[in-house]
């Protein structure tokens, strides 16, 4: 699995939003966008896609700009990744075929092997939340975490 650009733009402008939440008060794309160096045109369309998908919200005006819709305990990487780029999964394989109705020689047995890899990456993407990286961004000691 490859985490596209927008994935990694959306995770960087939503770990700015959880590092600036204490502030009180909405953050300006153009000040999200000076703090950690990404594109403002692009990271507009990235934040009205997190708008959709409910992690962030919206203040139009003076003072307006964007704040975490949920706690930063509360939204993890996998959610942020697959509001941008869709449901995370290894490939496009389609769903294994049921009742032993394989069209090709292991066929079954590998599309039922990528599911359960993405799975697995969706899993491990949940398991980090916007507090753990804002704790690691602030200094706390990384404790990696191990797939079973």
């Amino acid at each position: 699995m490859r985490v596209s650009t927008r994935g990694d733009y959306a995770s960087r402008a939503l770990l700015s939003l959880a590092l600036r939440d204490d502030e009180g008060g909405p953050t300006s794309v153009r000040d999200i966008a000076e703090r950690t160096g990404l594109p403002q045109p692009y990271l507009e369309q990235i934040l009205l896609a997190l708008k959709g998908a409910g992690l962030v919200r919206s203040k139009r005006g003076v003072g307006g700009g964007y704040v975490l819709a949920r706690e930063p305990e509360e939204i993890t990487l996998g959610e942020i990744v697959s509001a941008v780029d869709g449901p995370i999964v290894v490939g496009d394989f389609g769903a294994p075929h049921e009742n032993g109705a394989c069209d090709h020689e292991g066929q079954c047995v590998l599309l039922s092997v990528w599911a359960e890899v993405g799975s697995h990456m969706r899993e491990h993407l949940d398991s980090f939340t916007l507090a753990d990286m804002k704790m690691r961004a602030q200094g706390a000691p990384v404790e990696l975490a191990v797939l079973e």
